[in-house]
């Protein structure tokens, strides 16, 4: 904060959420708000989003200039800093193809040696949830009898048919 406020920043924005995240609340506003002429200031360029290049784009359409405090290179208010970060975005998006070619490798190489993918597995029986279901219990009873979440009672539900489970 201290050092937007050097920088001069007349608003400062500030949202404790990964840049990682799509769904950022602080940044929309700040998208929102911000009007041909302005230039967005951050303190680092990793802060920012998950795709830069796109942001970039976004902020350049609408007139609106970038400049990264840490990353002095990184100021689209120029034409040199401009390619400076089109050279960069390019690199980034480079490097995030070869990281996702090496992770989709690695979940082949796996799957061939019988490992399994994803989330594990809670234990809950989809046929539990269904003769408790059956049996009136509502789903968010049910989860609490079962320990698990209610998304997982859900996709329980959803995996079997609705008519009654067969007992013996």
């Amino acid at each position: 904060m201290a050092a937007l406020e050097a920088a001069g920043c007349e608003r400062i924005y500030a949202e404790k959420r990964s840049g990682a995240e799509t769904d950022r609340k602080t940044l929309a506003k700040l998208l929102k708000e911000a009007s041909p002429g302005d230039t967005v200031v951050v303190t680092r360029l990793d802060r920012l989003a998950r795709s830069t290049r796109d942001l970039l784009v976004r902020l350049g359409k609408d007139n609106i200039g970038f400049k990264s405090l840490r990353e002095t290179s990184v100021d689209t208010t120029s034409p040199q800093g401009r390619l400076v970060v089109n050279i960069l975005a390019s690199i980034s998006e480079f490097e995030r193809e070869l990281i996702r070619e090496r992770v989709k490798a690695g979940m082949k190489n796996a799957k061939a040696k019988g490992a399994r993918i994803g989330r594990p597995r809670t234990g809950v029986d989809a046929f539990q949830v269904a003769l408790l279901r059956d049996g009136g219990a509502s789903l968010r009873t049910i989860a609490a009898s079962l320990g698990v979440s209610l998304g997982t009672v859900a996709a329980c539900s959803k995996r079997l048919p609705r008519e009654a489970p067969v007992t013996a």
